[in-house]
């Protein structure tokens, strides 16, 4: 169509005619629109008395509607059945019942699901369904659509669960004996194989036997290859009725003759069905019928019957391990070589191999082929149970590395499911596949990332309790590329539109700080954590990162980076200029109140949550007095008793000057929640006993989090001392051997024949210095001998913790007021001890530390002087 342009039309009549069929297929254009509004006429059709019941409106729908009205009122039917059972089976069902005969696909597919959902949520009793629903069931069964029929049929399976045997028998068995005849139609046939599986369970053995094993002979010998398929499906089922005995008799001979049957079709069911009824095959079955049949299958999949191969490969785990017993050598080995064929099907064409049978490959064979390869890497772990993973790395290495380089995802992706299974098989092998995991950790598809990292945390647990290197800190810094890779992820979930691997990826990410070292998770992870609240835009995800945040801090081991992290927080989140980083700081305040001690919330977030009372933005103080119970119960009494008094003020001052009328109600809500709630006290109460034991085990860690810091100060601090009073003697025993050297030459030049004197003040310096090394050694550790003397201070959250390799053990314990020494200020700088105490213990060691020394220089010149005279 040409374009209209206004703004210098041509109204000549040469150019009239043209704009006129413009606008003729503007008119084509809109008709649909037209066409679709309805007529007043049907309108009036289409209108129905507001003042009827719900009962009779269905009534009416049925009986003078349009099929899409009683389409809706099918679809109602277990609304009315909740609502009135009794009228709506006297007065409903039975039109529906009428309706049904004539009805549309669209209506009785609505009415087979229905039905089901009436059955499910038993509005009736089972009696009154069966006599109501399960004849309108039967009668629909055979419907000439397909669709309808199958999706009937379903309902008919599920409901013969729940019917007793009695009613089973004489409405559904009894039937199907003439139902099953070989006059009867293909659709009619095909659902009897259906029913004869179903209740081939909820009968007895000989029941079975005498009424519906001769059917199922009948069947399976049917001219139809449909129903000797499907009947030989149920095989399975009617195997598991009849018990093993009549099955090695009666079902495995059928199978036999199945799995030589002219359609492929049949062959590739009776196959399935061989390989899971492996459990019910005695050792001689196995070997004499089933494994010859397994054989030919494996031979024919590559030469004549290409059909078979996907089922066979999805089989191919469960048949080795099921025919492992008696397997010899050779044919252990064959199978696992006909594994290795599979899991490389279709990738020799694309490397260049086999270039004398290099063939154009059609797209079903790719598919094909890309499914085999898919089904072997969920075989795998089944494979390497059946190698034996002390083997994996002989036998089946080489394939692993090549499932998980495969060109194609869904092979990937099903390699990243079963990666969690192969570390766990491995065991201590793990460290094998380390490279591996970094690889699907990279992997350009983030479908395959999102399939590895739902069991990340256990794969890394594993990697980091049975790897090789058995470091201090981590046992993973053997794999250098983890840590690139799984930033790498990271940052490749963020910059897509998949915000829900994104999120799932920062929740596994929470696991790292029992994987990696606390300064690694630092400077890579905890900063880019807090980048992604700031600057990310799903609101799920943020949450998530400070989540993650939240944990990373609480298993950080330095307290200066602790108050980083903190002053973050509360500058950048809750004082930002962005209401939706304050909203969430009070979302990073829920998880810090969940995850850390009340003691240490109180100490950092108290004021600055409260401070959010002023908040301009409605939205903000209305999550705020959301969030204000949660923040009352932090507190603790008389300790906390001047967080409670502001705690107080602001609520006071919400109700006075909060102008927002939805803000208004949430806060007088509030109040009336904050009247009722019970403040916990220093001391254990029966009440609180489980959240203050809780509570009181997350302050013990924190304090073993300080203490373990603290310990690594005064050791690096002891060994810089060690090594400065080495290199000190090392020194100074260099200049006396310097000196001693000139000494001997002098000597030796004017007193010819003293070499024993001089031997002799040789072997006195020597014992001097040796002396003195023990006297240096002696006092290199003074700190750790004063240790011992630490005062004890009596506390509520008293705890001690041993310190190995000092041959000393430290008790240390530290008071409430001590711990909690709230800030009243909104930055949250305070630290996790108060400045002067931990100043009195370091000068009080010091001091000791000097008068030692001192005492012990002067014993080696009082014992030096003594030498020398």
């Amino acid at each position: 169509m040409r374009p209209l342009t206004f703004s210098k039309m041509d109204f000549s009549q040469s150019n009239l005619f043209g704009y006129i069929e413009d606008l003729q297929e503007l008119t084509i254009i809109e008709r649909p629109v037209r066409r679709s509004l309805k007529t007043p006429e049907e309108i009036e059709r289409l209108t129905v008395d507001e003042e009827l019941s719900d009962i009779e409106r269905a009534v009416y729908l049925l009986s003078s509607g349009q099929d899409i009205q009683g389409t809706s009122v099918v679809a109602n039917l277990p609304v009315l059945m909740r609502q009135n059972p009794a009228e709506t089976l006297r007065r409903v069902l039975p039109k529906i019942r009428e309706v049904l005969h004539v009805a549309g696909v669209e209506m009785q597919l609505t009415a087979a699901v229905s039905f089901l959902t009436v059955l499910q949520e038993e509005s009736v009793s089972i009696h009154t369904y069966s006599h109501s629903f399960l004849h309108i069931i039967l009668q629909n069964l055979e419907h000439r659509d397909a669709g309808v029929s199958n999706a009937w049929l379903e309902t008919l399976l599920a409901v013969i669960e729940a019917l007793p045997k009695e009613t089973v028998r004489h409405e559904i068995l009894n039937p199907l004996v003439s139902k099953a005849q070989l006059a009867q139609t293909l659709q009619s046939r095909l659902v009897s194989c259906k029913i004869m599986g179903k209740v081939a369970n909820k009968f007895e053995a000989h029941i079975i036997k005498r009424e519906v094993l001769p059917l199922v002979k009948s069947l399976c010998q049917d001219v139809e290859y449909e129903v000797r398929t499907c009947m030989c499906r149920q095989l399975e089922h009617i195997a598991r009725g009849i018990g093993t005995e009549l099955t090695k008799t009666v079902v495995l001979p059928e199978l036999v003759e199945l799995a030589r049957d002219e359609g492929s079709s049949v062959r590739l069911a009776a196959f399935e069905t061989l390989v899971n009824l492996l459990d019910m095959f005695d050792a001689d079955d196995r070997s004499q019928t089933v494994l010859p049949l397994v054989k030919s299958f494996c031979e024919k999949s590559f030469k004549a019957d290409e059909s078979i191969l996907v089922s066979l490969s999805f089989h191919l785990g469960k048949l080795c391990n099921g025919l492992y017993g008696i397997f010899t050598p050779e044919q252990h080995l064959r199978f696992l070589e006909f594994y290795k064929k599979l899991s490389t099907l279709g990738l020799q064409q694309e490397n260049g191999h086999n270039d004398n049978q290099l063939q154009l490959q059609t797209l079903e064979q790719e598919k094909k082929y890309i499914s085999v390869r898919k089904n072997c890497a969920y075989n795998f772990p089944a494979m390497m149970v059946f190698v034996d993973p002390k083997n994996f790395h002989l036998e089946l290495y080489s394939i692993f590395f090549c499932l998980c380089h495969d060109p194609e995802v869904p092979v990937r992706y099903t390699m990243a499911i079963s990666f969690f299974e192969v570390a766990k098989l491995l065991n201590s092998d793990v460290h094998t596949i380390h490279k591996e995991l970094v690889t699907l950790l990279q992997d350009e598809s983030l479908e395959v990332l999102d399939a590895l990292v739902g069991h990340l945390p256990e794969i890394l647990e594993l990697m980091a309790n049975r790897g090789e290197n058995n470091g201090s800190e981590s046992k993973l810094l053997s794999i250098p590329d983890l840590i690139p890779a799984l930033t790498t992820a990271e940052q490749r979930a963020a910059t897509s539109l998949k915000w829900r691997t994104h999120e799932k990826l920062l929740q596994k990410y929470a696991c790292l700080p029992h994987i990696i070292s606390s300064d690694q998770i630092y400077y890579r992870f905890l900063h880019r954590m807090l980048t992604i609240i700031l600057t990310n835009n799903v609101l799920p995800v943020q949450k998530a990162a400070a989540r993650t945040l939240c944990i990373y801090l609480r298993y950080n081991r330095k307290q200066e980076q602790r108050h980083e992290v903190i002053q973050k927080l509360i500058e950048q989140l809750g004082q930002g200029k962005s209401y939706w980083n304050r909203l969430r700081f009070l979302d990073t305040c829920e998880f810090i109140m969940e995850l850390f001690s009340k003691s240490f919330f109180c100490k950092y977030f108290f004021l600055p949550v409260l401070e959010l009372t002023h908040d301009p933005v409605a939205n903000v103080r209305m999550k705020l007095c959301y969030l204000l119970p949660k923040v009352k119960s932090t507190l603790k009494i008389p300790t906390d008793k001047h967080l409670l008094q502001q705690l107080e003020l602001c609520i006071r001052k919400l109700l006075c000057q909060e102008k927002d009328k939805d803000v208004l109600t949430i806060v007088k809500r509030t109040v009336l929640e904050l009247d009722r709630m019970e403040i916990s006290v220093d001391a254990f109460q029966k009440r609180f006993y489980e959240n203050d034991l809780l509570d009181q085990e997350k302050e013990r860690q924190e304090h073993l989090l300080l203490e373990m810091e603290q310990l690594e100060k005064e050791k690096q601090q002891t060994e810089g001392r060690s090594t400065n009073i080495n290199d000190k003697m090392f020194e100074k025993k260099r200049r006396d051997s310097k000196a001693s050297s000139v000494l001997a030459k002098s000597i030796n030049l004017s007193v010819p024949g003293s070499s024993s004197g001089t031997s002799a003040g040789k072997e006195e310096k020597k014992s001097k210095l040796v002396r003195s090394q023990s006297f240096s050694t002696q006092a290199l550790h003074p700190k750790y001998s004063n240790i011992d003397k630490c005062p004890n201070k009596s506390s509520a959250t008293g705890y001690t913790s041993s310190v190995s390799g000092m041959g000393k053990s430290c008790m240390l314990s530290f008071s409430d007021d001590s711990f909690r020494t709230h800030s009243t200020g909104s930055s949250g700088n305070a630290a996790f001890l108060s400045s002067s105490s931990s100043r009195n213990l370091f000068n009080s060691a010091d001091q000791k530390n000097s008068g030692n020394k001192e005492s012990q220089s002067r014993r080696m010149s009082i014992k030096n002087r003594k030498s020398n005279s």
